[in-house]
């Protein structure tokens, strides 16, 4: 059984309390762990407190070398990680490894920004006479990383590498579906030469241990990845105690493909960015909006695609999309297609669940296209979080505008265009905190900051504007020296 890592040590449940983590593939039992209350949510949440001012005063560089320490076993065991996150998340053996390999390299961005002495304050003039100012950054305190299941690894790599190399201390809450891999990288990370205290992982439900780290006053800041909802009340619960907060949230992310577009190249992007991860990311594409002038093309090469996708167990090594993580979440997709074509939208590839060997002990769908969806279907107003496409047709790029930004959400984007102007039309237009121009959204990259509008969320990950979040300013006055 794997434990729980608080401070510095393996850590179980007093009560003896477990949670089972089966494969979304085949149901088989992979491991079970301790399940957390508020007594070791406190005890992790202590044991960070305790670790902060020692863990703050390390010098950068110090702090640097045990993060790039760490970083460098995690990659070590890049394939037992990856081999941990397709058993317990479903996604196919490739892609797991890539997730890994990101985490590592999130750590050791932050790690040698932090180090390069590229994260400095600022000298200010004053209008005083002998006197000057300093803006100085220094760490906020204990960070709640709240994880969801569908990219543990990089998404809490997202929120512990830029904490930690600001010195701030970390107590992680993996979904409680996909805990094995997370706990395996806290390991490595605290055998890289982390303090005691400095990382830890507690495993639970939301309504226990999430709510503890979202009350304890010793949490300073909360970051979470999840769903738009609970996110909304992650941030009021927080404001009681006038914690920051970073929430990146749900999205309902637009590709637009207009007249002049490479077809190949766009239907070929759109596919991966549908169903990549069988279509549970928040950057996934969700709505497609296709000129009229080229609409045949691509509604026929995007199908096309969909339906050579090899739907396998993650482990198989064939594998291009392997199941939904949950037999709810596949039941939500099915209710979503259901009312779509119960509306009159046409399907054009997929539409059912996988029967027979390997599939039927798992949560499998087929890759699943649909156009001809009436504007009041629920795939445009929800998120769509699986392998379902709509792609509706649109006559200007004025109207595909409109209609991408007709929604809640506000994440990313993805614009395929030959012509700037139509390019620059889009980025100046598109209500979203991340676009791509002739390119899937796929990748949220290190070096820019990440972080979507509307009800997508709040503040951003990535960047060096990520640090904004994890550090509080101080100004000083400097006189009579």
């Amino acid at each position: 059984m794997s434990t729980m890592v608080i401070d510095g040590k393996p850590a179980s449940a007093r009560s003896g309390a477990t949670l089972e983590i089966h494969d979304p593939a085949t149901g088989e039992l992979v491991d079970t762990v301790p399940q957390a209350g508020v007594e070791e949510t406190r005890q992790a949440i202590d044991a960070a407190h305790a670790a902060f001012r020692g863990w703050a005063d390390t010098p950068p560089q110090k702090r640097a070398q045990i993060l790039m320490k760490g970083a460098g076993l995690a990659r070590q065991h890049i394939d037992e990680v990856a081999s941990l996150l397709t058993r317990e998340q479903g996604k196919p053996l490739r892609d797991s490894k890539i997730e890994a390999e990101r985490f590592v390299e999130n750590i050791e961005y932050y790690a040698m920004l932090s180090a390069s002495g590229a994260i400095r304050g600022k000298h200010v003039q004053l209008s005083v006479p002998g006197a000057f100012g300093l803006v100085v950054r220094r760490p906020i305190g204990v960070v709640g990383a709240i994880i969801p299941w569908n990219f543990p690894l990089t998404l809490l790599a997202n929120k512990i590498a830029p904490a930690l190399a600001m010195g701030n201390t970390v107590v992680a809450k993996p979904a409680s579906t996909t805990p094995l891999s997370t706990i395996r990288l806290v390991e490595l990370m605290n055998q890289g030469g982390l303090p005691p205290g400095v990382l830890n992982v507690v495993v639970g439900p939301g309504a226990v241990v999430g709510q503890e780290m979202i009350k304890n006053p010793k949490v300073r800041k909360i970051g979470f990845t999840g769903e738009t909802q609970t996110g909304k009340q992650v941030m009021a619960e927080a404001a009681s105690d006038l914690k920051h907060v970073t929430l990146e949230l749900g999205g309902s992310d637009p590709a637009i493909v207009c007249d002049d577009a490479d077809i190949e190249q766009a239907s070929k992007a759109i596919a991966i960015g549908r169903f990549f991860n069988a279509g549970q990311a928040c950057l996934a594409v969700k709505r497609v909006f296709v000129h009229e002038a080229v609409f045949d093309q691509v509604i026929e090469k995007v199908a096309a695609r969909a339906k050579r996708l090899k739907v396998l167990p993650g482990a198989d090594p064939s594998s291009q999309m392997g199941p939904m993580h949950t037999a709810g979440g596949r039941e939500t997709i099915e209710g979503q297609l259901k009312d779509a074509l119960d509306r009159g939208a046409r399907l054009l590839a997929g539409g059912n669940r996988l029967k027979g060997e390997p599939f039927d002990r798992g949560y499998f769908f087929e890759p699943t296209v649909i156009t001809e969806v009436p504007p009041d279907a629920r795939v445009w107003r929800e998120e769509t979080f699986g392998p379902l496409l709509p792609i509706a047709r649109v006559k200007s790029l004025d109207e595909a505008i409109e209609r991408a930004n007709d929604s809640e959400f506000g994440l990313g984007s993805s614009v395929f265009t030959r012509d700037i102007k139509k390019a620059q039309q889009t980025i100046d237009r598109l209500d979203v905190g991340y676009a791509w121009i002739n390119q899937v959204n796929l990748v949220a990259y290190d070096e820019l900051p990440f972080g979507g509008t509307k009800h997508s969320g709040f503040g951003k990950e990535h960047g060096i504007e990520v640090l904004d979040f994890y550090t509080e300013e101080k100004s000083v006055v400097m006189g009579g020296v």
